[in-house]
């Protein structure tokens, strides 16, 4: 089969054997999309040797379709029980990152991972019911309510998502965006771009010092910091976050388990509201294109937000 692997930290097309073995299901992929942390996990060497992709969809053998639970645990401990796959005390792993992930024609996923599609959702969308997930776990873990002043810092990919997902809730957000194509989307997904200060929340979806300085600054004494963008090196906090007595409140992935599991609701929104795909999606390519999807994703200035491979 067709599929990306990672060399000397370089991505390219190979042809590989289709994985085989008794321990997951077969998913003939349609979609996968780059995730900004795939970007940084190829500088930092992490995919080497690896099919990389955890955001992905695509259909079962018996014609299902299916979008993918990239995060793997032990399924038996205290953590998994409740859907936090990623806090699994045996061991957390990742389709994509620890095993072979979807930027290929198939991937061996365990049936417990695989979470049905709803009827009516374009399944060439479907590659974006992870990056949702990430963002509506992170508006929970934010504890947003009704009636609360709410800022979005970051236009990529995450923080429209995080727009979307307020916006589905019927949640109302300010949204400051670097580039006029994010604050095209956004205001398209529902955001608005009068950024002020004293807000009850702010979402962090870039993840940097300086991202992380104007949500303090931004927020109202004893307001909240939902982080849903990364830290990928140390980052410094000021005397103002002791000062106003903030709260910090990272997320990362989602939850796995029903009532509460995120790709459910993700995908459940995007079916409903097919505009999400239309402003998150700006950029296409088929797998043997590696060179200029990745070139696309890394360039958010040129107008990328979200970069899919149409698998299928």
């Amino acid at each position: 089969m067709k599929a990306i692997r990672v060399a000397a930290g370089k991505p390219g097309l190979v042809d590989v054997p289709a994985p085989s073995g008794d321990d997951g299901v077969l998913v003939d992929i349609v979609a996968s999309s780059i995730c900004g942390s795939d970007l940084h996990m190829l500088e930092l060497g992490l995919l080497d040797d690896r099919i990389p992709g955890h955001e992905f969809a695509g259909f079962t053998p018996d014609g299902t379709a299916v979008a993918v639970e990239p995060t793997l645990g032990c399924g038996r401990c205290p953590a998994c029980g409740e859907g936090y796959n990623s806090h699994c005390i045996e061991g957390f792993s990742l389709l994509g990152l620890a095993r072979d992930g979807g930027m290929a024609e198939q991937v061996l996923a365990p049936a417990a991972n695989l979470v049905p599609l709803p009827t009516g959702l374009d399944i060439r969308s479907a590659s974006l019911v992870e990056p949702l997930a990430v963002a509506l776990h992170g508006i929970d873990r934010a504890r947003v309510r009704e009636g609360e002043r709410v800022l979005v810092i970051g236009g990529g990919p995450v923080g429209l998502a995080v727009v979307a997902g307020l916006s589905g809730r019927g949640l109302a957000c300010d949204v400051s965006a670097r580039y006029p194509h994010q604050r095209s989307a956004a205001e398209s997904l529902g955001g608005t771009l009068e950024v002020g200060e004293g807000y009850d929340v702010v979402i962090d979806a870039v993840g940097t010092e300086s991202s992380l300085k104007e949500a303090v600054q931004r927020l109202r004494p004893m307001g909240r910091i939902g982080l849903v963008g990364s830290f990928w090196e140390p980052t410094a906090l000021d005397g103002l976050f002791c000062l106003k007595e903030i709260e910090l409140l990272p997320a990362n992935t989602y939850v796995c388990k029903s009532p509460q599991r995120n790709f459910e609701e993700a995908s459940k929104l995007l079916s409903a509201q097919p505009a999400i795909a239309g402003a998150l999606v700006t950029h296409r390519f088929p797998l043997d294109a590696v060179d200029e999807a990745f070139a696309a994703a890394r360039d958010r200035s040129a107008g990328a937000i979200k970069v899919v491979f149409d698998v299928a």
